[in-house]
Order: structure tokens, then sequence, then C-alpha cells
């Protein structure tokens, strides 16, 4: 009973929270369109709370018509408080449908609304005065500067403000959020004592925030923000639009000299503008509220600061764009995951045969193992160095729309890399926290095509403590048609294990691992050599140091005698050339047309000595053309019925063949020394 209460009590009090901030919106809502009620701009035209109006949602719009008609008839003239109040009624109604149709999908409609109430009502007025042509004009322009707030507006209250703190925010709408923020700031400029307005020296503080936490680029637009919405406020004002810029440009040169430099630089060039635009005390004033901005940011204790440069600084870890540090950092990362992987698993293969009562290997074979290291390290840092040095160009432009678009998915990468190798194909990694949902969406490849203008294929995640990464390579020429099979000899557990990786990075990769004997123990030896390997080339690495790593974690993890044979084939599908890497594993075949090749190496297996490397072999295939690789379970019963197999074989689809050469190899083996079996058959087609 007392459960069944707090429970009630939670729900009570979760319910009473989410009430209160919905009041807490509205009551913001109202204040703000009274506040735009007197935001007006030359001429006394006041058209931005009717822009407010038609951005605000159902639950808000009725209480931003009240406090924008509350604004108008106190601060308005009789006569236009009337038209302004007419004006907020015909836009309140079209919100209202708006919000009723669900239709404030785009801005276009709230432009709308606001240029149509601003224009009749003061075509109605200009009608009844007699107006002239200067009147009608300026009418006109007052309900383009309607349009125009509208869509500052719903640009500014429909963007994501976690999209601004990950630097995923379009430049448009960064400055329609501070076009806003500065038409509520200009709103408030009338308010003065003697002549100093408290909402200038505001203006001119944030300013040299942005300039002193943030930076040149944001000092830039929040200068010009301020500088056009309070520029266009009064009538001896509009100075202050290349004063501010300006003024926040020579600031910026002084930010090794802290806030004193950039205050006292920024004051000295508003005193220059107030001098050349002559406008007597207002000119005085400007100054007087730099200098005040100035000396409040001096004085501000290093608990505000901090906090100021957390807020300027959001996303400052991230680095820019395409660049080579960034691609460098996320493949080390990755690197160093994938070797802590290699730890991991050889640590549990160990302790499996530890419960199995097998001892530990010789510490004089540890040390000698463990100095191998050092050389597979050395070549590991080689295969990274050989990738950078591939990596013709860094696409930063296009790695900054695909940071906006993964934006509008709730996804915020911490690195993106687009990369163009010399032959200009195009590979993209994107590495986010692992708790990013979303990366797998399918529509993402649609929308990175569309940004790098080329086709992409689906890609592939990989997940390490590194966090998780997308990764894309732009659609080949060629894909691979891969058929297999297998055979356990002992029980379920197969000795065998076939891996299949598309590298994202225009490769191919087929391995087939062949533990030692068969039974479980066979099957440990065959995953770990299978199971690392591709986590080592799906990390980047090369073959040959990855062979070094997989042979030495084979080495230690058992006293015992332990071995896996490694049979593995890497095929460029941009160009067809086709790569064998052979550690002890037997013969493969190449079908091309009519002939066939045997591609038989002699290597030992992973496992036995230290020091081992692969055996290789290259080709290049064609369109139709088939490898055959195979563990030597299916080879030891002969080779002479397996050439003839396969030269007159007609089967189109490589897993029927696979699987008819398993059939044939166990219908014609002794079953008393039947070995485990794996085929891989795969063919060469366009993409």
């Amino acid at each position: 009973m007392k459960i069944s209460e707090k429970i009630k009590t939670k729900r009570k009090n979760v319910k009473n929270d989410s009430q209160i901030n919905v009041w807490i919106q509205r009551i913001l809502w109202l204040a703000v369109s009274f506040a735009m009620s007197f935001s007006s701009v030359i001429g006394g035209c006041c058209p931005f709370a009717i822009s407010l109006i038609t951005v605000s949602s159902r639950k808000n719009f009725l209480f931003s018509a009240v406090g924008a008609g509350l604004g108008y008839i106190i601060f308005c003239s009789p006569e236009n408080g009337i038209r302004y109040f007419s004006a907020v009624l015909i836009s309140a109604l079209g919100t209202f449908a708006l919000n009723m149709f669900k239709g404030k999908k785009e801005a276009l409609l709230p432009m709308i609304i606001s240029f149509l109430s601003v224009l009749s009502t003061g075509f109605v007025m200009d009608i009844k005065n007699g107006a002239g042509a200067g009147e009608y004009a300026l009418t006109l322009g007052e309900a383009i500067l309607a349009m125009g707030g509208s869509f500052f507006f719903f640009r500014a209250v429909n963007c994501s403000i976690k999209r601004l703190k990950f630097k995923a925010l379009p430049v448009t709408d960064l400055t329609c959020v501070m076009v806003s923020a500065s038409l509520l700031l200009s709103g408030l400029s009338f308010i003065e004592i003697k002549g100093v307005s408290p909402a200038r020296i505001l203006a001119a503080l944030i300013i040299l925030s942005s300039v002193r936490f943030g930076s040149q680029r944001w000092g830039m637009i929040v200068s010009l923000c301020l500088g056009f919405s309070l520029g266009i406020s009064r009538e001896n004002s509009l100075f202050l639009l290349g004063a501010y810029a300006f003024s926040a440009l020579v600031s910026s040169l002084f930010t090794n000299f802290s806030s004193l430099g950039i205050g006292f630089s920024f004051t000295l060039s508003m005193a220059f503008f107030a001098v050349a635009a002559n406008m007597g005390g207002f000119s005085v004033c400007c100054v007087i509220e730099s200098l005040v901005a100035s000396v409040i940011l001096t004085l501000l204790p290093e608990a505000v600061t901090e906090k100021m440069s957390q807020i300027w600084e959001n996303g400052a870890d991230i680095a820019p764009e395409g660049s080579l540090r960034q691609s460098l950092v996320v493949r080390l990362r990755f690197a160093s995951s994938a070797l802590a992987q290699v730890s991991e698993s050889v640590r549990d293969v160990r302790e499996k045969i530890n419960m199995l009562g097998r001892g530990e290997p010789m510490e004089g074979e540890l040390r000698m193992v463990a100095a191998d290291q050092f050389f597979s390290i050395s070549d590991m840092l080689e295969d990274l160095a050989f990738e950078f040095d591939e990596a013709e160009s860094f696409d930063f432009k296009s790695a900054g729309r695909i940071r906006r678009m993964l934006g509008e998915y709730e996804i915020y990468p911490e690195n993106i890399s687009v990369v163009a190798d010399r032959f200009d194909r195009l590979r993209i990694e994107i590495l986010a926290p692992k708790e990013t949902k979303g990366l797998d969406n399918p529509r993402i490849k649609n929308e990175i095509s569309k940004i790098c203008k080329r086709e992409f294929e689906r890609g592939r995640i990989s997940v390490s403590s590194a966090g998780q990464m997308l990764s894309m390579i732009e659609k080949a020429n060629y894909k691979m048609s891969i058929g297999f099979a297998q055979y356990c000899a002992e029980g379920n557990l197969c000795g065998d294990t076939i891996k299949t990786i598309n590298d994202s990075r225009g490769h191919m990769i087929l391995i087939i691992s062949d533990g030692m004997g068969k039974g479980s123990r066979a099957a440990l030896d065959g995953a770990m050599g299978a199971g690392l390997l591709s986590k080592l080339l799906s990390a980047g690495f090369g073959f040959d140091s990855s062979l070094k790593v997989v042979n030495s974690a084979l080495l230690v993890k058992s006293s015992e005698e332990s071995l896996a044979t490694l049979d593995c084939a890497s095929i460029d599908l941009f160009t067809g050339k086709c790569e064998f890497f052979k550690a002890g594993a037997p013969a493969s075949y190449i079908m091309k047309r009519n002939s066939l090749t045997k591609c038989e190496l002699s290597s030992m297996p992973a496992g036995i000595l230290r020091g081992i490397e692969f055996a290789k072999r290259t080709t290049v295939l064609a369109v139709g053309d088939e490898i055959i690789m195979m563990s030597d379970g299916i080879t030891d019963i002969g080779g002479e019925w397996l050439e003839q197999f396969l030269r007159y074989d007609d089967s189109d689809n490589p897993n029927d063949k696979a699987k008819a050469i398993l059939d044939f190899a166990v219908k014609n083996s002794d079953e008393r020394h039947r070995d485990d079996m794996s085929v891989i058959v795969a063919r060469l087609m366009n993409n």
C-alpha cells in the first residue's frame, strides 16, 4: 500500500512540475511579445511583436497575442494602437488556423500572415488619412520588416540548442538566433538613464565577451546582429552597425592582453566612430556605454568568467572538420582499441584452457614473444603511416555539411573525416559516442551521397571503447557474391572459422582459419585466429603486421602446441585486384571463364614458431571470375576430383557450388579420419 502511494505521489509531482514549466513558458511568451511591441525602427514602425505571434505554438500564441496587444495599447498613440491591435487580432486568428491544421512546418506561412496583417491594417489607416505615396511605401516597408521578423523568429524558435552546442547548427540558424535576441534587446534600448541605455551596455558586454571568450567569428556575428538591430531602432543610431562590427574586429587583435586590452581597444574604436558620426549627446552616451561594459568585463569574478568561457567555447574540443589531426586521432584510437581487444581475447582463451588444467607457458618463451611485439607495433604504425600517405586531401566543407545534417537526426559526432585518396575515392569516417542511436539509419547514407555528390555504400559500424565509428566508402565498381558451407567432424563445434569483412576502404576480405585437430580445442584456435585477424584488419592494419600479433597471441595462450592455419583473400572492389595470403593453408583455385588456376603457396601456420610470414600471390579478376577457398579437410581426399568438378560445374549460385563441393567431399571421405571442412566460393560481379 505504501509503495502504491509513493508511486502516485511521484506521478503527481511530475505532473505538477510539467504544469509549472508550461506556465513559465506562457509567461515568457507574454513578456517577450510585450517587449517586442515597443521595439520600433526608423519611422516609428513596430511590427516585430506581430511577427512573434505568427511563430508561437498552439499553447502559447494566445499569451503572445495578449502581451503584444497590451504593449501596443500602452506605448503607441491611440490611432496607431488601434491599428496595431487590429493587426494582432488578424495575426492571432491566422496563427490559430495554422496550429489547428498543423501547417506551420515552414517559415513561409507565418511570413505571409505577418506581412498581410501589417500591410492590410496599414493601408486601411493610410486610406483613412489620405496618405501620399511616401506613407504607402513606408507601410509596405513595415510589412516586409514584419515578414523578415517572422523568418528570423521561426528559425530561432525551431532550431536545436543541442545542435548549437555541438557546432552542428547551420550558420543561417545561428544568425537567426542572434538577430532575434538582438531585436528583443533593441526593444529594451529605449529605457535610458540620462541618455545611457542599459540595453546597449548589455549589447557591448555581449560583444566583448564573445571576442574575449569565443572567437573572431563569434565576435563578428554577434556585433553585426546587434549593430543591425540597435542601429535601425532610431534615426541617429544607424552608425552603430559599422561601429560595433569594426570595434569588435579591432578588439579581437588584442586578445593576448586579456579583458583590459580588449575593453580599452573597443572603447577607443567606439570613440573614433562617435567623433566621426558627430551625433552629439547620443555619440557620447555610446562611448560611455562601451566604457561601462569594458569595466564590467574587467571586474567580472573568476567564477563568472569560467562560466562564460564554457558558454562560448561549447564544442571547442571538436577538431576542425576533415583535419589531418582529427583523422589521425580517430584511427589511432581504434588501433589502440583493437590491440586491447587482442589482449582480452588472449586472456579469455587462456582462462578457458586453464580451467581444463593446462599448464602455463615457459617464462623465457614469454619474454621472447613479448620482444616480438615491439616489432609488431612498429609494423602497425608503419601501416597507419602508409594509410595517411595515401590520403590525398581532406574535404572539410563536406565534413561540416555532414555534421549539420547529422544534427537533424539528433546525432552529434566527436569527429568526422572525409578523405580522398590518390585515386580520388572518397572515404568517410564518423566517430560518435557509444550511446548514440540512429547511426545505422539508411537515410543517412542517402543524405551523405547528396552532400558529397557521389554514391556511397551502406557503410559499417565498428564499436570499441573509443565509441562507435561509421565507415563508408564511395560505391565501388564491383561487388562479391559469396557462398560458403561448413561441416563439423565432431559434435556441434567446428574447428574451422569463416569470416568475411568489408573493410570500408574498398576491399572485400575472406578468411578461413583452421584450428589444429577437431572439436572444442580446434574451435578455440580457429575462432581466435580468425577473430583477431579480422579485428586488426578492420582497424586498418596490414596483413603482415596483423599476422605477427595473431601468431604471438597463439604462442602465449597455452604451454601446449596451439596452431591455426590462415587462408585469406583480399579483393579490391574498384579494380578487381585479388591478393592471396596463406599461413599453412591449403591451395585455393581461381576460375577465369573456362580456365582453372591453382594457387598453392608453402608457408607455416600461426602459433608454432616466432617470426612466421604470409606467403602471397596476386591476380586480377574480371566480372564473372571466381575464387574457391577451402580448409584441408576437403583437400585431404585429393585434388583431382575437385579440379574436375570445378572445370565442369555450371552452377550460377556460389552458395550452391560451395554446398555441392562440401557434399562431394563428405561423401567421398573416410568417416573415421574425417576432418572439419569449410568452403568459400566468391564471384566478382558488377555493382
